[in-house]
């Protein structure tokens, strides 16, 4: 096995589209990262095979918090151990609706429930005149256990892709706008080299194994300032035209396990 680095941190997004947090351990599951992306807002104007309200529609969705009620619930399966436990390792239980219980700052200070008919009539009206949209553009609240990602469950970046983008560009990059869920410091401190893990597996911490699958296709998330939502649609730009749109890889578990800042990544194949 190569070792090629370390775990910097660890991210997850509760709601599809709004803000993440930085998480100080994290399951992996066959679904992704625990509690990652469990809701999303369903828009009936958006395309059916992305049928999501996202920050690439309503960019003002990066502004709201997320944030779980019970997060010492919401880090790992409660039985995760037991489970591990019995040969040759059984599939732990996923949180219930108690445990899913989730409340939404506002960029205006106000705390939401997830579920609060108020958030959909602020999401609603930030997209715009109704007469435009149309009356049956309502986002609809949807809830699941698996994570609702665009592509792949686990998205990872390193910091090297991240500082040679900004060094391209002139500026410094936050490494936010690329809303992984592992950011990687390598050893070999050479932006995207992370491209050559795909098609390879990657082991991460004792015992956790993903598979890394596909280059990160990006799209004008990336160009959406984190705190105030502002574009710069440069780095889009720059992207497509240096880099084939691409920026970080993603990837599918195999071997189910918690994870932890500083973890070392080893290349197993």
């Amino acid at each position: 096995m190569e070792h090629i680095g370390t775990v910097e941190s660890l991210w997850r997004y509760p709601v599809k589209s709004m803000r993440g947090e930085a998480l100080p351990e994290a399951f992996l599951g066959f679904h992704g990262v625990y509690g990652d992306r469990v809701y999303a807002f369903r828009n009936s104007a958006a395309p059916r095979g992305c049928p999501y309200l996202t920050s690439t529609k309503l960019e003002t969705m990066l502004l709201y918090q997320p944030r779980f009620r019970n997060p010492e619930r919401m880090t790992k399966p409660f039985n995760l151990a037991e489970a591990e436990a019995i040969a040759p390792g059984l599939t732990p239980v996923y949180a219930g609706s108690a445990d899913l219980a989730l409340d939404v700052d506002t960029p205006s200070g106000e705390c939401l429930a997830i579920d609060d008919p108020k958030l959909i009539d602020l999401l609603r009206g930030q997209l715009g005149d109704e007469k435009k949209i149309g009356e049956e553009n309502v986002p609809t609240l949807v809830q699941s256990h698996r994570a609702m990602t665009d592509c792949r469950p686990v998205s990872l970046i390193s910091l090297q892709t991240i500082r040679q983008l900004g060094e391209e560009l002139g500026t410094s990059l936050d490494k936010r706008r690329f809303r992984a869920n592992i950011y990687l410091n390598l050893k070999s401190d050479t932006g995207f080299d992370e491209d050559r893990f795909v098609g390879r597996t990657l082991r991460v911490g004792a015992k956790t194994t993903i598979a890394v699958t596909d280059r990160d296709l990006r799209c004008k998330m990336v160009t959406l300032d984190p705190d105030t939502a502002e574009q710069n649609a440069r780095i889009m730009k720059h992207l497509a035209g240096a880099h084939e749109s691409n920026a970080g890889v993603y990837a599918a578990v195999l071997v189910e396990g918690t994870i932890s800042p500083g973890d070392e990544i080893f290349l197993m194949d």
